[in-house]
C-alpha cells in the first residue's frame, strides 16, 4: 500500500476515528490521469495573478534577495507538497481531503482549523482583480457571474478536462505575447532603476510580504483534494503532476516575474499589462485572455468548497444532474459567488489579502501541518535527524507565519486609510 503507516501503538487509537472521516463524496474520485492534474496545476498557477508578481515579489527584495527567495521558496514548496502527497494513505486508510487527515490524527478542532484555512485561501483564488476601464464594481460583477456560470455547468474538478485544452492554449499564447513585448521594452530602456524603496522598517515588512506572495504563487493548500480525483497509484501520479508544475509551470510564472522586473525596474506596475508599449492589440489580447483563462483555471481552486457543499446538501443517491440536484446546485453556487463577489467589490485593496492569506493560511498548510503529520505518524520510529528536521520546520515556519501575518495586516490597515468601501479603483 502506498503512503505511510501508523506505528503499532497508534493503530487501535485511530481505528474508529477513520469512520468519522470516511471518503464519501458527491464528486468524482479515482478517475483522472496525472497529466490532467499536471495541466490543471500549470494553468492554475499561471493565471492573471502572475501579472502582479514582479511588483509583489521582486520590487521589495531587489535582484539578489529576490532570486534567492524565488529559488528557496520554490524548492521548499516542491518538497513540502511531495511529502504531503504520501499522506493520501495512512495505515491503509485513504483520505481525500486535507482536513480529514488532520482531524483523524489530531482531533475535531484541528479538522475545523484546517478547513477554515483552506476556505480562506480557496475563496481568495476566485477573487479577480483588474485594471479595467470599466468601473471596478461592474467588472467584478461580470467576473462573478462568469465564474458562477462556469461552476454551475462544470460542477466538479474532473469535469474540467474538456476545457483544459482551451485553458492551456490561452495560457501559453497570452504569456508568449506578453514576454515578447516585455523583452522588447526592456531592451529599449537603458535607464532602468532597481533601487529599493522606503525606510528600513518598511523594507523589512515589504520583504515579509514578498515571501508570502512567493508562497502563494507556488502552492494552494488543496493537493490532497486534487489527488483524490487521480487513478491509482494516486501517490505516484500526484508526484508526476507536481513534477510538471515545478518544472514547466514554475519556469513560466517565474519567467514572467523576473522579466517584468528586468524590463521596468522598481517602478513596475502592480498590473504588468499597464507597462506594455505597442502594439495595443497585445494588451487587449492579454487582458481578454486572462479573463477567459481565469474562469477555467481558477475553477480548480474553488472546487473543494463546491465538493463540501455538494456532499452535504445534494441527494447522493441520485445523479448530480437530476432536477432536484440541479436546483440545489444552483442555489449553492449562487450563494457562494454572491458572497465572494460582494466582498471583492467592497474592498478595492483586496489584492493585499494575497500576502495575508499567504502568511496566515498557506504557510501552516504547506509547511507546518505536513511536518506535524509526519511527527505524529512516524515520530517514535523515525531517525533522530528526520525528527529534528520536521521539528525545525514546525517552529521556523510558525515564526515566519506570525511575522509575515503582522506585515500583511500592517499593509491592510494602511490601505484602509486610503481607500473607501466600493471605491471605483
Amino acid at each position: 500500500m502506498e503512503g505511510l503507516s501508523l506505528e503499532p501503538a497508534q493503530v487501535n487509537e485511530h481505528a474508529q476515528d477513520h469512520q468519522q472521516y470516511a471518503s464519501l463524496s458527491a464528486h468524482t474520485t479515482d478517475h483522472d490521469s496525472w497529466l490532467q492534474a499536471g495541466l490543471m496545476l500549470v494553468t492554475g498557477f499561471n493565471c492573471g495573478y502572475i501579472l502582479s508578481f514582479s511588483n509583489l515579489m521582486m520590487v521589495p527584495l531587489g535582484w539578489t534577495w529576490g532570486i534567492i527567495c524565488l529559488g528557496v521558496v520554490g524548492l521548499y514548496t516542491a518538497y513540502a507538497n511531495w511529502l504531503l502527497a504520501a499522506f493520501h494513505f495512512i495505515d491503509g486508510h485513504r483520505f481525500i481531503r486535507y482536513r480529514d487527515i488532520t482531524g483523524f490524527l489530531f482531533g475535531r478542532k484541528m479538522y475545523y482549523i484546517t478547513w477554515v484555512f483552506q476556505c480562506l485561501t480557496l475563496l481568495l483564488s476566485n477573487m479577480e482583480f483588474s485594471e479595467t476601464p470599466l468601473r471596478l464594481q461592474y467588472y467584478i460583477g461580470m467576473t462573478g457571474a462568469a465564474y458562477f456560470t462556469f461552476a454551475y455547468l462544470i460542477p466538479t474538478m474532473s469535469a474540467i478536462r474538456s476545457w483544459l485544452v482551451v485553458s492551456t492554449v490561452l495560457t501559453f499564447t497570452y504569456i508568449g505575447l506578453l514576454l515578447m513585448v516585455i523583452i522588447k521594452d526592456g531592451k529599449s530602456d537603458e535607464n532602468k532603476n532597481y533601487d529599493l524603496k522606503g525606510s528600513k522598517v518598511g523594507r523589512a515588512f515589504g520583504a515579509l510580504g514578498a515571501v508570502s506572495a512567493t508562497i502563494v504563487c507556488n502552492t494552494s493548500g488543496l493537493l490532497l483534494e486534487m489527488q483524490s480525483t487521480l487513478r491509482k497509484p494516486a501517490v505516484k501520479n500526484m508526484r508526476k503532476a507536481l513534477g510538471l508544475q515545478y518544472t514547466v509551470g514554475l519556469i513560466v510564472y517565474y519567467g514572467v516575474t523576473v522579466a517584468g522586473y528586468w524590463a521596468y525596474g522598481s517602478e513596475v506596475s502592480e498590473y504588468l499589462p499597464e507597462e506594455l508599449s505597442r502594439p495595443k492589440w497585445v494588451k487587449v489580447f492579454v487582458n481578454s485572455s486572462v479573463f477567459l483563462q481565469s474562469i477555467i483555471s481558477q475553477h480548480i481552486f474553488v472546487a473543494p468548497i463546491h465538493e463540501t457543499l455538494d456532499t452535504k446538501f445534494l441527494k447522493l443517491e441520485e445523479s448530480m444532474n437530476t432536477a432536484s440536484n440541479l436546483k440545489r446546485r444552483l442555489l449553492l453556487r449562487a450563494a457562494l459567488f454572491v458572497m465572494n463577489t460582494f466582498l471583492t467589490a467592497a474592498f478595492p485593496f483586496m489584492g493585499d489579502f494575497v500576502n495575508f492569506f499567504g502568511s496566515f493560511t498557506l504557510i501552516p498548510l504547506t509547511f507546518v501541518f505536513p511536518s506535524l503529520i509526519f511527527l505524529k505518524v512516524k515520530g517514535k520510529t523515525a531517525r533522530m535527524e528526520k525528527k529534528a528536521w520536521h521539528c525545525f520546520n514546525v517552529v521556523a515556519f510558525l515564526l515566519l507565519a506570525v511575522a509575515a501575518t503582522i506585515a500583511a495586516v500592517r499593509l491592510i490597515i494602511d490601505n484602509t486609510r486610503t481607500y473607501s468601501f466600493f471605491a471605483y479603483t
